[in-house]
C-alpha cells in the first residue's frame, strides 16, 4: 500500500542510504528547484507514444536507471495536482515494490515553507530492478467487460463523462460507470488528497457503496491514479484500468453510454 508522509518525515530521510527520492515532474520543473538528492524521472516517461504503459522490461529499466531497488524506500513528490505521483506510485506497486511513499503536500508547499531547494541535477546510480508483478492493482479491458460486483468509476470531467467534450472518437462513458471528478479528491492548501471523511462522502454521493471493489479509469490513466490513491488510502478495494477510455472507445464493438 502507498504511504502518505509529511514534510518532516521526508526532510529527515533525504539522502539516507535506504531512501530514494524521485521528482516525477517534468525536466524543466526539476531544474527550477528540487529536494536535496532527488532524482528526476518524469512520469510521462512511463508511457509510450500512444500513452500506454510501457512493457515490464522497459519499466524495469527506467526505474533501475534511477536507482530503484526492492530494498530502498521510494519517496515521490509532485506539484499542482498529484496525478504524476499517484500514477508513478501505482506503477511501482504494479511492479511489486512494497515500500512506496508520496509526500502528502505538493512541492510548492515545501518551497513556500522555506525548506531547502537545490538546482543542480543529481546523477543517478543505476541498479538492476527486477519486477515481481502484482496483478491485483491493474485492470485490463477484459476485466472491465466482465466486471461483476465491481463499480466502474470514471474520474474525468462531467463534460467528458456526459459526452459533451471534444477529443474522444466516441464521446461518453463506459456503460454503468459513475462519475467523480478527480479534482474533487485533491486536498486544499496544497494537500495531495482531501481528508478521508470528505473522500468517503464524495464517493457516497456518487453512489459508490462502501467496501464494494472499484475499477477506476479516466482517459489514459493519470487522473484515474488519483482516484486509485484516494480509494486505497481510505481502505476501499480498487484497481486501475490504465488503458482507460482511450482504449475502450477506440476498440470496435465496445459499447458507450452518453
Amino acid at each position: 500500500m502507498i504511504t502518505l508522509v509529511d514534510m518532516d518525515w521526508v526532510a529527515a530521510r533525504l539522502e539516507a542510504p535506504g531512501t530514494l527520492v524521485l521528482d516525477i515532474r517534468g525536466r524543466m520543473a526539476y531544474l527550477r528547484g528540487h529536494l536535496r538528492g532527488a532524482l528526476n524521472l518524469p512520469a510521462p516517461h512511463l508511457m509510450d507514444d500512444g500513452m500506454r504503459l510501457h512493457s515490464l522490461d522497459r519499466l524495469a529499466k527506467l526505474f533501475g536507471d534511477v536507482g530503484v531497488t526492492p530494498s530502498r524506500t521510494v519517496v515521490l513528490y509532485d506539484s499542482y495536482d498529484g496525478q504524476k505521483a499517484a500514477f508513478t506510485a501505482w506503477a511501482l506497486e504494479y511492479l511489486g515494490h512494497q515500500d512506496v511513499c508520496i509526500m502528502s503536500v505538493f512541492y510548492d508547499q515545501w518551497q513556500g515553507k522555506g525548506r531547502e531547494v537545490f538546482y543542480k541535477p543529481v546523477s543517478p546510480q543505476p541498479q538492476t530492478f527486477t519486477p515481481q508483478v502484482n496483478p491485483g492493482v491493474r485492470a485490463a479491458m477484459e476485466d472491465v467487460r466482465n466486471a461483476e460486483g465491481e463499480v466502474l468509476l470514471d474520474l474525468r470531467s462531467v463534460e467528458e463523462y456526459r459526452g459533451q467534450a471534444e477529443g474522444d472518437a466516441r464521446p461518453g462513458h463506459i456503460p454503468g460507470a459513475v462519475n467523480v471528478v478527480w479534482r474533487d479528491l485533491v486536498g486544499k492548501d496544497g494537500q495531495v488528497l482531501a481528508p478521508a471523511a470528505d473522500l468517503r462522502e464524495r464517493l457516497r454521493q456518487a453512489g459508490v457503496p462502501e467496501k464494494v471493489p472499484v475499477i477506476s479509469y479516466c482517459r489514459v490513466g493519470m487522473r484515474a491514479a488519483v482516484g486509485y490513491l484516494a480509494l486505497q488510502q481510505i481502505g476501499h478495494p480498487v484497481r486501475l484500468y490504465d488503458g482507460s477510455y482511450a482504449e475502450w472507445a477506440g476498440r470496435q464493438g465496445a459499447p458507450v453510454e452518453r
